[in-house]
């Protein structure tokens, strides 16, 4: 017997040793493989979804310009006109007009600035879905407590971002190969780059917030920023080289010059500010606790608002920030396409396609055929708003906080009605704050008065394809939870066949299955007898769709999945 195992006699024998340990402490990103494939389980429907319609889009907008502006001549007109400060604030830098304005610079120049706001806002919401929104729910808290490094979840998150970027930026290229190897291995490194910046800048806000909504507020306030300064930027200075755009991810991606000069260097900024937002949101990630952000939360009032006591108030308190946003967005669109209107009988007076959709339209005046073929644009963007909002319970439901409302004396109806109706009345609501500022503004630039109200009734007259989307959304929701998101497709589908598909000469009975292409385009057309039947008919599917949704969602469980 040893020393080390004896003890003098009277006393206590010593302490056992400590285990020896397996395996060395965790590593910072210890677990981040494991996250990725749960991301890329989660996301395997909606990441494609993005993709998808990111690449047919861009193929569909390759199309429209090569069948709309087959001559070069017609090329030239289009570049002649859109050199205004509306026209440039409206697409991209002069640089793209200097030379030959072929297919693929007018991609660059008309396409890429809208397009990288929808890549952003991918970026943004993925990022946001798989970090604070997962502390948001308790769900962080419990993985964290297990073997996973501290930054496994970001870096998973950030990971994500990136493979659906690089891979959007693959399928991009290879929609637009045509014009060109080179310039289109740089149009979709453009998009690839741009929406690194976007997921970097994601990861710092949800250090920021403790709220999944407000992070992705922040995500979305700086893709709005970085689009402003661009258009400000591009209307200003030598040919649109302001130092203004060279503050925006955007105006690098812009100022690469694809199909028009074709240089790489810019993309090095975007590539620049990626890695210093992400090292930045690493770094800010360990002075915070877990479901906390550093910005301190503000305190509440005492007492709460009579509003919130009653369904319909509360639901529109949860809906109020996205109402603003859309709000605020559709007026910047209306002030967008306002700016032209004075100009648009010069713009297409060359362009034999587009002279000729708009003489579809009717009207007495070239600016009333014009308005009713670009008010869809204002509407389907309204749409994206109604079903985010219409399948708002959806969301309360799988995050578990429908269930104790539910348990209290308030009915399933009033619960989800409420949500629906504020989906009903907000998406009106925005639509006629685009309709406002376009009329408004197309009635300054065209100097007709008039114009402000025929605008808005030629905006509201889309409302009832408005509440059937609503009303989609609700039997989608109400009796088949698991494939509510495919209440997305109306928009989407109204947009390809019902905008571009006017372009690209879809037959006109694909756009008649779409609730948008029962809608009279006024103020070209008049408001008769026959028009006033289709908004009725429409009003009374909605009605039908949502009085079905609502009794699917009262005959179900909740938390179906």
């Amino acid at each position: 017997m040893t020393a080390a195992t004896t003890a003098a006699p009277g006393t206590a024998p010593p302490p056992p040793p400590p285990p020896a340990r397996d395996s060395a402490p965790a590593g910072a990103l210890t677990g981040t493989g494991v996250l990725l494939r749960f991301a890329l389980r989660r996301d395997r429907v909606r990441l494609p979804v993005w993709i998808g319609a990111l690449v047919l889009g861009t193929a569909s907008s390759l199309a429209s310009f090569e069948s709309t502006y087959a001559d070069a001549a017609d090329r030239q007109a289009v570049a002649d006109t859109l050199g205004s400060p509306a026209g440039l604030a409206m697409t991209g830098p002069a640089r793209y007009l200097e030379g030959d304005y072929g297919f693929g610079a007018m991609l660059g120049h008309q396409m890429l600035g809208f397009v990288l706001v929808v890549v952003g806002l991918m970026s943004v919401l993925t990022v946001v879905r798989h970090t604070r929104a997962e502390e948001e729910s308790g769900r962080a808290e419990l993985l964290r407590a297990g073997v996973l490094g501290r930054h496994a979840q970001l870096a998973a998150a950030l990971v994500l971002a990136a493979l659906a970027n690089v891979l959007l930026g693959l399928g991009v290229t290879a929609a637009v190969v045509g014009q060109g190897a080179g310039g289109a291995l740089l149009y979709g490194a453009a998009h690839t780059a741009t929406g690194l910046v976007f997921a970097a800048l994601a990861a710092v806000a949800v250090q920021i917030t403790p709220y999944a909504r407000g992070a992705s507020g922040l995500g979305l306030a700086a893709i709005g920023v970085a689009y402003a300064l661009r258009a400000v930027g591009d209307v200003g200075g030598d040919g649109g080289s302001s130092a203004l755009s060279w503050l925006s991810p955007i105006g690098w991606a812009q100022r690469t010059y694809v199909f028009a000069g074709d240089r790489w260097w810019p993309l090095l900024l975007s590539v620049a500010l990626a890695a210093a937002g992400a090292w930045g949101a690493f770094a800010l990630s360990v002075r915070r606790d877990v479901g906390a952000g550093l910005r301190a939360q503000r305190l509440g009032s005492p007492t709460g608002s009579a509003a919130l006591g009653h369904p319909l108030g509360f639901a529109l308190r949860l809906h109020r920030g996205v109402l603003v946003a859309f709000a605020a967005g559709l007026a910047l669109l209306g002030v967008m396409y306002g700016s032209i209107l004075g100009d648009v009988e010069k713009m297409i007076e060359d362009i034999e396609a587009v002279r000729e959709q708009v003489a579809r339209a009717g009207g007495a005046t070239v600016a009333e055929s014009f308005l009713s073929v670009v008010l869809i644009v204002p509407a389907i963007v309204a749409a994206v708003y109604v079903v985010m909002a219409a399948l708002r319970p959806y969301a309360e439901e799988s995050a578990g906080r429908a269930e104790p409302v539910l348990a209290t004396g308030l009915s399933r109806t009033r619960w989800a009605g409420s949500h629906l109706l504020v989906a009903l009345a907000g998406g009106t609501a925005v639509l006629a704050v685009g309709g406002l500022a376009l009329g408004a503004t197309g009635a300054l630039s065209g100097s007709d008065g008039s114009l402000l109200w025929k605008t808005l009734g030629a905006a509201l007259a889309y409302a009832p394809a408005l509440w059937v989307t609503a009303g989609l959304a609700a039997v989608l929701y109400g009796w088949f939870p698991r494939v509510s998101a495919a209440a997305w497709i109306v928009p989407a589908y109204a947009f390809v066949c019902g905008y571009l598909g006017e372009l690209i000469g879809f037959p006109s009975w694909l756009n008649d299955l779409s609730p948008f292409g029962h809608v009279p385009q006024l103020p070209a057309a008049a408001l008769d007898g026959a028009a006033w039947l289709s908004l009725l008919t429409l009003t009374a599917l909605a009605a039908a769709l949502l009085a079905l949704g609502l009794a699917g969602f009262g005959r179900r469980d909740l938390d179906t999945k």
